[in-house]
C-alpha cells in the first residue's frame, strides 16, 4: 500500500521539487499539492505530466482536512512552518517539515507539543545528515582516530548569497536571520558531531555589502530568483535587484558553548567569490577537515602526528551521491518513508532540529544586543523523553 501524500508548496522551480523529482514512485504517491498561487499549478504539471490528476488547493487548511492524505509535506516560507506544521500535525497527519523548523524557539517548542499531544509522527528536513561527506566525517569521528573532540571550527562561503537578499529572506519578519534560514544546517551538523547541544551563544554580525547596492526592487516587484547562482551576480557591489527592505545580516559569526564542554565557531559569509563548507573538528589525538562538501573530489584531510598541514596522514576518498544536494535529497525522502512504514527512527531528530534553530535565534539576539552571551532556554523534559523514545510515550 503506498504512503498518500500531499505537499504545501508548489512551484517546481523552487525547494520542493526535490521531493516531485524523488520520490519513490513505488511506495509512495502525491494526492494533491497546495499553493496559494494557482500560477503554481499548470506549471508543476506541465513539469510533470504523471501529476495531471493530482488535486490542488489554494488554502492549507484544505489540504491537511483531506482524508486521502496520510503525510504533508511543509515547504514553505519559514514563518509559516509553525502554523502550518502544527495544523497538519493536529489533523493526524504525519508531517515532514523543511528546515529550519521555526523562526523562534517558542514557534519550534509548540511544534513539538503538538506532535507529543497529537501522536503525528514529526521529520525535520536536515538533508546535510545525508550528505556522503559529512557521514565520513561522522565515521572517523566515532573511530577515535582524533580521540576527543574538544573545539570545532566552521567556514561557510556562499558566492549565491544574494539570493537571500533578493526576496522575504531578507527581512527578519519573515525569517530572523540567516543563522537560522542557512546556518541551521551547519549548527545541526556541529551539533550532531561534537556530540552536544549549544548551551550558551555570543556572536558578532553586520550588514555590510548588500545594503550599499542600488535600485533595489520596487515594492511588490518580483525578483529575478536564478540570476544569484551565475556569473552576472558579481561583484556583490554592483549587483541591482536586491530587496529594499533587507534588514538581516550579510555575514555572521557565532560562538557556542556546548553543553559537553565543546566549543565551537561557525562563520559564514554571504558575498564571497567562492562557495563551500570547510569542518574542522580537533581532537585529543588529532584534527580532521574536510576538503570540498559535494564537489567532484572531496576529500577528509586527517592529522593524527605533529607537523605540516601540507601532508595529512591519512585522506579519506568521498563518494559522490547520486541526486541534488549532494545525492542526500532521494536519501532523506526514503528516511521519511521508512519512518512512516517500518517505524525507523530518521537521522535528525525533531529534538536536534528545535536545538539548531535555538542556538541560531540566541545567535542573532547575541549580536544585535553588542555580542551579549545569551543561554539557551531549556526543553521541557517529558517532550525530550518522548522524542528520544521513537515519537512514543513511555
Amino acid at each position: 500500500m503506498k504512503i498518500r501524500f500531499g505537499v504545501i508548496g508548489a512551484d517546481p522551480r523552487r525547494r520542493s521539487n526535490f521531493i516531485f523529482h524523488n520520490f519513490s514512485r513505488e511506495r509512495a504517491e502525491l494526492v494533491a499539492v497546495c499553493d496559494r498561487d494557482a500560477e503554481q499549478f499548470p506549471r508543476l504539471k506541465e513539469t510533470y505530466p504523471e501529476f495531471e490528476n493530482v488535486k490542488t488547493y489554494t488554502d492549507y487548511r484544505d489540504l491537511v482536512k483531506d482524508p486521502d492524505i496520510e503525510a504533508v509535506f511543509v515547504v514553505v516560507r519559514d514563518d509559516f512552518h509553525e502554523e502550518m506544521a502544527v495544523a497538519a500535525l493536529e489533523a493526524g497527519k504525519a508531517v515532514y517539515l523543511e528546515k529550519p523548523m521555526a523562526i523562534s524557539i517558542e514557534g519550534c517548542d509548540n511544534i513539538l507539543k503538538a506532535a507529543m499531544r497529537s501522536g503525528s509522527k514529526l521529520m525535520v528536513g536536515h538533508n546535510m545528515r545525508y550528505m556522503n561527506f559529512v557521514l565520513k566525517m561522522k565515521e572517523i569521528i566515532d573511530s577515535g582516530v582524533i580521540g576527543e573532540i574538544q573545539s570545532v571550527w566552521v567556514r561557510h562561503f556562499v558566492n549565491y548569497g544574494s539570493c537571500y537578499f533578493r526576496h522575504w529572506c531578507a527581512e527578519r519578519k519573515n525569517s530572523n536571520g540567516l543563522l537560522l534560514q542557512k546556518g541551521a544546517h551547519d549548527i545541526d551538523i556541529i551539533h550532531w558531531l561534537a556530540g552536544g547541544y549549544t548551551q550558551r551563544a555570543v556572536a558578532m554580525g553586520k550588514l555590510s555589502v548588500y545594503n550599499r547596492t542600488e535600485k533595489h526592487l520596487a515594492p511588490g516587484e518580483k525578483p529575478d530568483r536564478f540570476v544569484s547562482f551565475t556569473p552576472e551576480c558579481w561583484p556583490p557591489l554592483e549587483l541591482t535587484g536586491l530587496n529594499g527592505q533587507m534588514d538581516i545580516e550579510d555575514h555572521s559569526m557565532l560562538l557556542m558553548q556546548l553543553d559537553n564542554g565543546v566549543q565551537a565557531s561557525y562563520e559564514h559569509c554571504m558575498y564571497a567569490p567562492d562557495s563551500e563548507r570547510n569542518y574542522t573538528f580537533i581532537g585529543t589525538k588529532g584534527r580532521l577537515e574536510n576538503i570540498g562538501d559535494n564537489s567532484p573530489g572531496t576529500e577528509i584531510h586527517v592529522w593524527t602526528n605533529r607537523g605540516s598541514r601540507r601532508q595529512p596522514d591519512i585522506v579519506y576518498k568521498v563518494s559522490q551521491g547520486t541526486g541534488s544536494h549532494g545525492g542526500s535529497d532521494p536519501l532523506i525522502l526514503e528516511g521519511f518513508f521508512d519512518f512512516l512504514e517500518k517505524d525507523l527512527p530518521p537521522h535528525v531528530s525533531p529534538i536536534a532540529a528545535r536545538n539548531a534553530v535555538a542556538a541560531g535565534v540566541m545567535g542573532h539576539v547575541s549580536m544585535r544586543s553588542g555580542s551579549m552571551p545569551c543561554d539557551i532556554p531549556a526543553l521541557d523534559e517529558e517532550l525530550i523523553r518522548y522524542f528520544e523514545n521513537g515519537q512514543k510515550k513511555a
